[in-house]
């Protein structure tokens, strides 16, 4: 039987060992931490949920809907839209097409101008229609040049394009290209953004379990240190790889490395793999009493750059926040509400700090509140996502490019998401039973 090592045990490494495994391949997955997920896993503590920083599902995902069972998942949907916050100011930002009750507010919302909104309407029939293959293969530019010539204001690019995108893409100067605008904006228009009830964690136990159901041996605790030939002939296709585990060494007739960048770029010298790093600071805290009137939609930090507060201060200030039981009271015990927010870049001010930092910028938000923040948890990301400027994804890998029998599945191969992670992983399998002839 032909036997098939992967590295990694994040999404993109969980698709391509349940493929290869339902191809016929005896496949053997080793994960460096206790548990798989990547970067996709979630803490479960006194009755809270703690995601691995603030990540949500685009149902509309391609790669989510064809690898994933989202009834089993038991997903809950947050609200389509954001609030704009700023001290003293709070107004809704809604998608009136799916948020009938929030339609008024929006259209007289007057933190984007009436041309924005008509700019919106017609964005998003535009990229409705679109493939997602004619956006990528599109001409790039950043997001922020991007809306600009689509006529948006400066007005909409400070209040809501600067903290969502900025949110959705850890880059909050909008310099991110305009294909992952594009692709985003598409995803939103056509379907939900959601987490699961156990969390987004569950979305990687979930696909843990369809591949040991499928006969994928999982070993965690286990680090891959080295792929390479077990003779001179070097990665010939079809030869067989050595595959080193710290005092242990293994064979198999393929390896996919599914490993985080750097990683991935040590153990196959690929050097098109992106290893700049764009990174974020979640902290999570609760508090009792009423929710706040977000209710299930995000909060912005409208104005604000990745450093500075309402007081002038060069401290950092979060760019969102989410009240998470507003969208799942799993995440939380009956009678507490959870809150996240989050920082982009990872600030060195103590996680006490920022906690202060949060609690002044609510109450600015809230000045009728007095909100007795309980710190729960705080996850410090130094990768997030990879650095996605305009070109970029013309010079990503191809899954192939290590040569011979070693392959390559993670998002660094199409783009920095959930869906690309799951996407490269299917792309990985494939071109492993393509040329070894497994079916």
């Amino acid at each position: 039987m032909t036997e098939v090592v992967v590295a990694g045990g994040g999404l993109a490494g969980l698709v391509a060992a349940r493929r290869l495994a339902d191809a016929g391949a005896d496949v053997r997955l080793y994960e460096r931490h206790s548990e798989v997920g990547g970067r996709v896993r979630s803490r479960r503590r006194d009755g809270y949920v703690f995601d691995r920083g603030f990540q949500v599902l685009f149902t509309a995902y391609p790669a989510a809907r064809r690898e994933l069972d989202f009834g089993a998942l038991d997903l809950r949907q947050f609200k389509p839209g954001a609030v704009v916050a700023r001290p003293g100011h709070r107004s809704v930002l809604a998608d009136p097409f799916r948020d009938v009750d929030a339609a008024l507010e929006t259209l007289f919302n007057r933190d984007v101008t009436f041309r924005d909104k008509l700019a919106v309407w017609r964005l998003r029939r535009e990229l409705a229609a679109e493939s997602l293959g004619a956006i990528l293969a599109g001409r790039d530019e950043t997001t922020r040049s991007y809306l600009r010539e689509r006529g948006f204001s400066e007005q909409f690019l400070t209040n809501f394009a600067e903290p969502f995108y900025g949110g959705i893409t850890l880059d909050r100067s909008l310099t991110t290209s305009r294909k992952v605008f594009e692709f985003t904006f598409k995803m939103l228009t056509v379907g939900e953004i959601a987490v699961p009830a156990r969390g987004m964690g569950a979305i990687a136990e979930q696909l843990a379990d369809r591949a040991r159901d499928a006969g994928v041996e999982v070993r965690t605790d286990e680090t891959v240190t080295e792929v390479g030939a077990t003779d001179e002939s070097g990665w010939n296709a079809g030869g067989e790889v050595a595959v080193e585990l710290g005092r242990e060494t293994t064979t198999a007739d393929a390896v996919v490395v599914a490993t985080d960048p750097k990683q991935a770029r040590e153990l196959t010298g690929v050097e098109t793999i992106p290893t700049d790093a764009k990174g974020c600071v979640t902290q999570y805290l609760a508090f009792d009493g009423p929710e706040l009137d977000a209710g299930g939609r995000l909060l912005l930090n409208a104005g604000r750059g990745e450093r500075g507060d309402e007081d002038g201060s060069d401290a950092p200030a979060p760019n969102h926040v989410a009240q998470l039981t507003s969208v799942a009271p799993e995440y939380a015990p009956d009678d507490r509400t959870l809150l996240s927010a989050t920082y982009l870049g990872v600030p060195d001010a103590p996680d006490e700090d920022l906690v202060e930092r949060t609690v002044r910028t609510l109450e600015s938000w809230y000045p009728e509140r007095r909100l007795d923040l309980d710190h729960r948890h705080t996850s410090r990301i130094e990768f997030g996502q990879f650095a996605q400027p305009p070109g970029i994804h013309d010079d990503l890998p191809d899954v192939r490019d290590p040569g011979g029998s070693v392959y390559l599945a993670g998002e660094y191969t199409e783009a920095s998401s959930l869906n690309a992670a799951m996407e490269s992983g299917r792309a990985a399998a494939t071109a492993v039973v393509e040329d070894l002839r497994l079916e």
